[in-house]
């Protein structure tokens, strides 16, 4: 299994003071987070894409390339890019752009995304949410698979024996799908036969095993090999020497910051009944101690039928950097071995 973080490069507080760093300086930090993740033998870092204040990952293809030149082994990925919203020549241009730079290490992670702001900025409309993406991932996979292209659609200008350059290192460069609780993303994945990579940020995660089940047997009928239906996790998660620590030092932030998103789409303030609920066995949050958060990724593993790939997004709680700093090391360095280990002993 392979275990790897997401960020959405939020800014971050000072050590010391506790204010927000300048944004040159939250920057600078996180891809210092990515190197560290490399050096600790993490095997992914994904960045999101957001068009919000909060956030400085509405060009997440710089960040990853100014991080694909200070690495040397660990995969880039988006997490996710928001297709909707873009250019699907530009995706596939800027990642085999990025494949070139990383010598063969980029991936993309492509959703419709959970945030909207996006759709009014780049002249789209809300209505066409699930059709825009639709007709974009069939351009981006048409020219992933072809060097010249002829296509037409909707919302785009056609293109007529096009060529599109440049052409990655990998062939083909990997593409998986970014998907939420939408029945519909499953079967779309799955009858396309692309990776699946499932955000699970609340909840219990068995829940979803249904979904995954939808993606499993759509990617059966359409005629794909199990092993091309790959089910990655992002979730969000914390790792310190010990469990109470985790929870200590993660609890405020997280509480702060699901509070504000809260406020926004309607849900209730954040308590710690709530956050207790999401950190019992079935719960989603990945927070503990090093053995802890070990068997807590292999309980998610065993709900959702086996995944591939887990990653944790542990910079939404306002922590900083040396808290981050240690975390991605428990992370690579323990509960990685022991991840490893477990599952090696339970099919041996």
């Amino acid at each position: 299994m392979e275990i790897g973080v997401d960020s959405f490069a939020a800014a971050m507080p000072d050590n010391h003071s506790g204010t927000n760093l300048s944004s040159v300086k939250s920057i600078q930090h996180l891809l210092e987070r990515m190197e560290y993740a490399d050096q600790v033998g993490l095997d992914v870092f994904g960045i999101g894409e957001h068009h919000r204040k909060e956030f400085l990952d509405s060009a997440p293809t710089m960040i990853l390339a100014a991080a694909a030149a200070r690495t040397k082994r660990i995969r880039l990925t988006s997490a996710v890019t928001v297709l909707s919203a873009a250019d699907p020549v530009r995706v596939f241009q800027n990642f085999a752009t990025l494949d070139l730079i990383s010598q063969g290490r980029a991936e993309m992670v492509v959703g419709r995304g959970s945030f909207t702001e996006s759709f009014p900025l780049f002249g789209l409309n809300l209505q066409d949410y699930d059709e825009l993406f639709s007709e974009k991932l069939d351009l981006l996979l048409n020219i992933r698979q072809n060097e010249t292209v002829s296509w037409s659609g909707r919302f785009r200008p056609a293109l007529k024996n096009q060529a599109v350059y440049p052409r990655p290192l990998q062939n083909p460069i990997p593409i998986s799908i970014g998907v939420g609780g939408t029945p519909q993303s499953f079967v779309r994945a799955g009858t396309l036969g692309l990776p699946l990579m499932v955000a699970i940020i609340g909840g219990e995660t068995h829940r979803f095993r249904l979904l995954v089940d939808l993606y499993r047997e759509a990617g059966r009928r359409a005629g794909h090999p199990p092993e091309q239906l790959k089910v990655g996790l992002h979730s969000i998660g914390y790792v310190a020497k010990t469990t109470q620590q985790a929870i200590d030092e993660f609890y405020p932030g997280y509480a702060e910051t699901f509070t504000k998103i809260g406020k926004e789409r309607g849900w209730p303030p954040v308590t710690r009944a709530h956050f207790d609920a999401q950190m019992s066995k079935q719960g989603a949050l990945i927070i503990g101690g090093p053995e802890e958060v070990a068997e807590k990724i292999i309980r998610h593993s065993d709900a959702l039928g086996g995944i591939s790939r887990v990653s944790i997004q542990m910079d939404n709680a306002n922590l900083p950097q040396d808290k981050l700093l240690q975390a991605i090391e428990i992370l690579g360095k323990q509960v990685a071995p022991l991840v490893r280990e477990k599952i090696g002993l339970v099919k041996s």
